[in-house]
């Protein structure tokens, strides 16, 4: 405890820093303070764990009849005629026998399509002193009212008719029009109680005759969201005392064969009766949750087509399937850009009104709409209280790499309790405020010790510098903490290239020459290895040693390292012209590559320390190198590189026993990309193969004429010839019983 209050006192300063973040945090939750940036990134929060969390499926209970312009190009522009409209209901009802038809549209202005005007205009007038004319008109009368047989059509059906509320223009005028349906609640139905509801300042409703006929009535207005999105739906709207109920609210109800809607709070207490907020609306057994506003959070399915949809023209003309449509409940709604229904969701940008309906009621029936009650805010501002004064107290004392740990693993619990409460209590918890916080203070501690330790950090630069390349020390630089010079075992590759007779090489050049000629053969071997991430270890003459996933680490360290190897030979051939220009002799290089565990770390006497690699893996790779020029090629391999890279093609060289190690290698040539080897030489490696199995089962002669016809095609290649000297030796001296085809070498090669 002592040890902890010392190390605070310590870093007090960051203490400080970490503790105000967050209180202004917490200001922000109490809504002291109001911060759009949190608010914008919750909204984003929301999205995305919706969008994760969503089923993607269709729900076949609830389908959406489209005037869509399929139906416009087919029927007319809208609105279309109301005797079209009742003889839309008959064929929904009568011939498709659906559930219950709710409509996402408003039927305002009487039709007067039929000239029935006209006609009543002229018996007043021109024909007034026909009997006979307005006899007729009488008698044609009913068929030329189509408001009448519109809402004949409705009548006595399950037929719920959608309504809109507006708020007043810019100078303080509200639009009144149609008929409202029976409010949900009468004026007084929440005396008392402090709710926070909407307020409609004037409504578009249906005709009269309409909304008197059917069974229902409900508001089709979302709620739309400062980033212009539609997350939520208004339950209840209160206009002039009373209060309305949504579409979806009303269907759901209607469906489910209730009476009324009920409320419900959270607690109730006899002595007590005031009421913090509105929690549920009761179905039945049914809840609807809903928040501070009465809003209710829309659980959507999935991108549009969540539900079935069906053309209007093809429900008029009978094209539609009777199964999809039969006992269906069936929203009429308009997806044609024309008719202004597309909304901003969470899940499309361009989502249909009517199908934010469809989700809800879904949702209801379902009951799995998310809840978001005023208590969450509650629920917030403790736990920002709780992982602000961990994140406060901890992170001074870490150093960066625990620090980062540190916070990932405070993030992730902060997000894996949001998720658990969001799916198994269908819980919605603000998350933005809790993760900026944490990357805020942890931004903050960063920034500080980047100052603080500046002076360490170019210390490490300072040791490293010589050894990796300059991008690898700027990465280091980030968290100079996590780098050491400590010798510890760690999984590597190591790179071994020698020129091939640079002691005869070099007899024929001047000092000067000599010396200009490693320069420029050396630099870029250097820039190679630097460029594929290596350090290099030391340069021994002609040779360079350079190894792959240390200082820093590397998960590909084999691939780079390979890479490189193939990078030099390729570099070494360019360099051939221009150095015989110079009348320099052509260089030849041999590369040996071996992954495998090492020692890495400062290793030296007391007079000078080296960062370097030690081990039997570093020694095989050496062995590999020199055991190039007995093969006859470039660039050898062990198996456990070619096993970390396997897009490459090798070609197997054989299994030797290398001078200091008992166990028997297998060692391997790359020759290039998979994809990029030639048919005549995937022939060759196929002949090679065969050959190489004859040499292993001691079938000498089969052995001897493969590598002999191999020998014709590629005659270049000492690989051959080695195998028939091989073959000839062994037929005058045989191997040891249970040969394994492993070859021994006694010299370091």
């Amino acid at each position: 405890m002592k040890t902890f209050l010392q190390l605070l006192k310590r870093h007090l300063v960051r203490v400080i820093i970490g503790l105000l973040v967050v209180v202004m945090f917490l200001l922000h939750v109490s809504g002291l303070l109001h911060w759009r940036l949190i608010d914008r990134m919750e909204n984003i929060a929301y999205d995305a764990r919706l969008v994760f969390t969503m089923p993607n499926s269709q729900d076949p209970r609830i389908v959406i009849v489209d005037i869509n312009e399929k139906s416009l190009a087919e029927e007319g522009r809208w609105p279309w005629s109301r005797d079209r409209m009742a003889r839309f209901l008959d064929q929904l009802f009568n011939h498709y026998h659906v559930a219950l038809v709710a409509f996402d549209l408003v039927f305002a202005e009487p039709d007067r399509s039929s000239g029935l005007d006209v006609l009543e205009g002229l018996a007043n007038d021109r024909f007034s002193d026909l009997p006979e004319y307005r006899a007729r008109l009488e008698s044609i009368r009913p068929k030329l009212d189509y408001d009448r047989l519109f809402a004949g059509g409705i009548k006595g059906r399950p037929v719920i008719l959608g309504f809109y509320y507006n708020e007043p223009n810019d100078t303080g005028e509200v639009s009144k029009s149609g008929a409202l349906p029976s409010p949900t609640f009468v004026q007084g139905g929440f005396k008392g109680r402090k709710i926070d509801f909407i307020r409609a300042g004037g409504y578009g409703g249906n005709l009269a005759e309409f909304q008197l006929n059917a069974i229902g009535g409900g508001h089709f207005n979302p709620w739309v969201d400062e980033d212009g999105t539609v997350r939520r739906v208004p339950m209840l709207v209160e206009y002039d005392g009373a209060y309305y109920a949504s579409l979806s609210l009303e269907v759901a109800r209607v469906i489910l064969g209730v009476a009324q809607v009920e409320p419900q709070y959270a607690y109730t207490l006899p002595w007590d009766k005031r009421y913090p907020g509105l929690e549920w609306l009761k179905l039945g057994h049914h809840l609807v949750p809903v928040d501070g506003r009465i809003r209710t959070l829309v659980p959507y399915r999935g991108r549009q087509g969540s539900f079935p949809y069906a053309s209007a023209a093809d429900v008029l003309n009978g094209r539609v399937a009777p199964e999809i449509l039969k006992n269906a409940v069936v929203l009429v709604g308009a997806t044609a850009p024309g008719l202004l229904d597309l909304r901003a969701t969470p899940v499309q940008k361009a989502f249909p009104g009517v199908e934010i309906h469809a989700n809800l009621i879904s949702g209801i029936l379902d009951q799995t709409i998310k809840e978001k009650p005023a208590y969450t805010l509650g629920a917030e501002f403790i736990l920002l209280l709780i992982i602000g004064l961990v994140m406060a107290l901890i992170l001074p004392l870490l150093t960066p790499l625990w620090a980062t740990l540190v916070t990932l693993l405070v993030t992730v619990i902060s997000i894996g309790f949001n998720f658990a409460i969001w799916h198994y209590a269908n819980l919605v918890l603000p998350i933005a405020s809790g993760v900026i916080m944490i990357l805020v203070m942890y931004l903050l501690n960063m920034t500080y010790g980047f100052f603080v330790e500046t002076r360490r950090e170019r210390q490490i630069m300072g040791l490293f510098g010589q050894y990796v390349p300059p991008e690898l020390v700027n990465e280091m630089s980030r968290d100079p903490a996590s780098y050491s010079v400590e010798a510890e075992s760690r999984e590597l590759t190591v790179l071994f290239s020698d020129v091939r007779d640079f002691t005869n090489l070099s007899e024929g050049l001047t000092p000067k020459d000599l010396s200009q000629l490693m320069n420029e053969f050396l630099t870029p071997m250097t820039q190679i290895i630097h460029k594929h991430r290596g350090t290099i270890d030391k340069y021994m003459g002609d040779a360079i040693m350079a190894f792959w996933g240390a200082p820093v680490e590397d998960p590909e360290h084999a691939r780079h390292a390979l890479m490189a190897g193939m990078e030099l030979l390729e570099r070494t051939y360019s360099l051939q012209n221009e150095f015989r220009s110079r009348g320099w002799p052509p260089l030849r290089v041999g590369v040996g590559i071996n992954t495998g565990v090492m020692r890495v770390g400062n290793m030296g006497s007391a007079f000078r320390m080296a960062y370097t690699v030690i081990g039997d893996a570093v020694n095989l790779g050496s062995r590999l190198e020199g055991l190039t020029k007995e093969y006859g090629v470039p660039l050898i391999v062990s198996a456990s590189t070619k096993g970390a890279v396997p897009e490459y093609f090798y070609r197997e060289l054989d299994r030797v026993r290398v001078m200091g190690k008992d166990e028997p290698v297998a060692i391997f040539e790359p020759i290039g990309l998979i994809n990029d080897i030639d048919k005549t030489t995937l022939d060759e490696m196929t002949l090679y193969a065969q050959a190489l199995k004859y040499y292993r089962a001691e079938d000498w002669d089969r052995a001897e004429l493969q590598f002999l016809n191999l020998q014709k095609i590629a005659p270049e290649r000492g690989l051959y010839s080695l195998y028939i000297k091989r073959v000839a030796h062994f037929r005058r001296h045989p191997p040891e019983v249970a040969w394994n085809g492993v070859f021994t070498y006694t010299t370091k090669g």
